[in-house]
């Protein structure tokens, strides 16, 4: 038994607003247990210790305990509000996605350093392809609300996300960070415990909800905050199931495979992509097929699975030509879906050591983007078309692409961007020796973007 640590006001005031009897609440504990599929024993008793502190819920009992004071009070109330322990950054996300995402967006609010600092876990990866959410469901469809939601708070909520993932091209992941996940966590969020006038309501809010979700998780990825930005995309994924268990659902199981490969860490890349594709086939446009399948081609690559890979290439390159219907916003986000692709193609052929057509392929993703709209791309782009010059010995030309990096990068808040810039520094080191034009230039300017 945890030793005591004294009677625990938060939950005993939490129950007070409820306005209900421990026996009451008791009873409300093991009918969300049972919806889980979880048999409990909770009685009156439990709760008064918890209360009074004499013990604390085990497994997951404080989060089914939050759960009752959320339906009975209509609004969000998370283990942290109730003085439970705080969500832990390096543990499986909350089986409620709302809850995981308000707690999420709290703590990065009020205590930055404890998201900057989780950890990325190559086991998280494999969560969507271990999760049930019919149980998640279940207690989401569950909750009886009392605030009305309509179209116009979900159109106001895309609207918002559109406008902070266009700054966030333009000025990196650190830009307004703390008003994303503020707004999720205070507005968006609780906007899922409300009543809905129809079915597509409903999913059109989870969609919308899970969208900013993921922009906060790219937010993170961007500042290299790797741990924080794979909780959002757990969470994220659960919400996405809820309004699209087919194509949405596909897409963010892609985002958690893509910042994986992005870390070098490929394990289980390749079924969580092969996942994504089972879902998502005949039930997404050419384009975002596309994404999902070069997804796929850089999971193949990165475990050597060459001939795999091509073959992923080739149906990227099919998919994209098919013009089958609108594309949705939460593939939209990643901007022209030819310009991704060419730009991950090339990164595929990085892999495969074919440093010739990884040059064409950044060329060609450098057309594809609006130089304004995605600075961002842009000047990742060069920085990569300079690593596949030097790869060529072609010296003079590589100093040029990372120079136009450089340019582009200032003002940036992105850890993606400093990376790019250390990254060639040894480089560099080897160009000043040999006098190459402009090297100690650009040298000295990587040294002041970095200070």
């Amino acid at each position: 038994m945890p030793t005591p640590t004294g009677a625990n006001s938060r939950l005993r005031d939490t129950i007070n607003a409820a306005g209900c009897t421990y026996d009451a609440l008791a009873k409300d504990v093991r009918r969300i247990a049972a919806e889980n599929g979880e048999l409990l024993q909770t009685n009156k008793s439990a709760i008064s210790h918890w209360v009074g502190g004499a013990r604390a819920p085990s497994g997951r009992a404080g989060q089914y305990l939050a759960e009752a004071l959320s339906r009975r009070l209509g609004r969000v109330v998370t283990r942290t509000e109730l003085g439970l322990h705080s969500p832990d950054a390096e543990s499986p996300p909350d089986t409620d996605p709302v809850t995981a995402v308000t707690d999420l967006g709290r703590a990065d609010v009020e205590r930055r350093r404890f998201l900057a600092i989780a950890a990325f876990t190559t086991a998280g990866v494999a969560m969507p392809l271990l999760h049930d959410h019919e149980a998640t469901s279940r207690m989401l469809r569950a909750r009886t609300a009392r605030s009305l939601v309509g179209s116009d708070d979900i159109d106001v909520l895309r609207q918002i996300t559109a406008a902070f993932s266009a700054a966030d091209e333009r000025l990196g992941g650190g830009h307004g960070l703390t008003t994303v996940t503020a707004y999720l966590a205070d507005t968006a969020a609780p906007m899922l415990r409300g009543r809905f006038p129809s079915e597509a309501l409903r999913q059109a809010a989870f969609g919308a909800v899970a969208e900013l979700a993921y922009l906060a998780g790219w937010k993170h990825h961007d500042l290299g905050h790797e741990g924080a930005a794979q909780r959002y995309y757990q969470a994220g994924y659960q919400l996405a199931c809820e309004a699209d268990p087919h194509g949405h659902a596909a897409w963010v199981m892609r985002a958690l495979a893509h910042q994986s490969l992005s870390l070098k860490q490929p394990h289980h890349c390749v079924d969580l992509v092969e996942g994504a594709l089972t879902r998502g086939l005949g039930h997404v446009d050419g384009q975002t097929e596309a994404l999902l399948h070069i997804t796929h081609a850089r999971a193949y690559a990165a475990v050597g699975e060459n001939p795999l890979a091509a073959r992923a290439l080739l149906a990227a390159e099919d998919a994209l030509l098919r013009e089958d219907g609108p594309q949705p916003s939460f593939s939209r986000v990643s901007g022209p879906a030819a310009g991704t692709v060419a730009s991950h193609t090339a990164r595929t052929l990085t892999d495969l050591a074919d440093h010739i057509g990884t040059e064409q392929q950044h060329r060609d993703a450098l057309t594809r983007w609006d130089p304004e709209k995605y600075k961002r791309v842009h000047a990742l782009t060069h920085a990569d078309l300079g690593d596949s010059l030097a790869a060529q010995a072609r010296a003079d030309e590589a100093v040029a692409a990372w120079t136009q990096a450089l340019v582009l990068m200032e003002g940036m808040t992105s850890d993606r961007t400093r990376k790019a810039i250390t990254s060639i520094r040894s480089t560099l080191a080897v160009y000043q020796r040999r006098r190459v034009p402009g090297a100690a230039d650009l040298a000295r300017r990587a040294r002041e973007a970095l200070a």
